[in-house]
């Protein structure tokens, strides 16, 4: 069964970094994408990357492209999210996901209702951006 540990959030300051984790265990074949969303409090919850459980395609929300990569280490199966220049509109609940049914992370980001297409989650990590 597979398990999915978020870590690394915590308070910062805007314009600063944070690097989330998220650990995989009993990672199969059949997960095809790993995503990371976010929900902050009274919003729905939403995708903000995607990596593909191969390494070859990445995706990004608009609101996080060119602040955000997201990156994998097979080795330890585990999926980072490097995030930069953060904003205290990036302030929510960090969560990674798996999916069996999103392919090499199509379609794109926000054009479709992305948790409905990813089985397993994470218990997510708070990332507050405030001075």
């Amino acid at each position: 069964q597979l398990q999915l540990v978020e870590s690394g959030g915590a308070l910062v300051q805007p314009g600063g970094s944070l690097r989330l984790s998220c650990a995989a265990s009993g990672l199969t074949a059949d997960y095809r994408s790993i995503g990371w969303f976010r929900q902050a409090p009274g919003k729905e919850r939403e995708e903000v990357s995607c990596i593909s459980t191969s390494g070859g395609s990445t995706n990004y929300a608009d609101s996080v492209k060119g602040r955000f990569t997201i990156s994998r280490d097979s080795a330890k199966n585990t999926v980072y999210l490097q995030m930069n220049s953060l904003k205290p509109e990036d302030t929510a609940v960090y969560y990674c996901a798996a999916s069996t049914m999103v392919i090499e992370c199509q379609p794109q980001i926000g054009s479709y209702r992305a948790i409905y297409y990813y089985n397993s989650w994470g218990q997510g990590t708070q990332v507050t951006v405030s001075s």
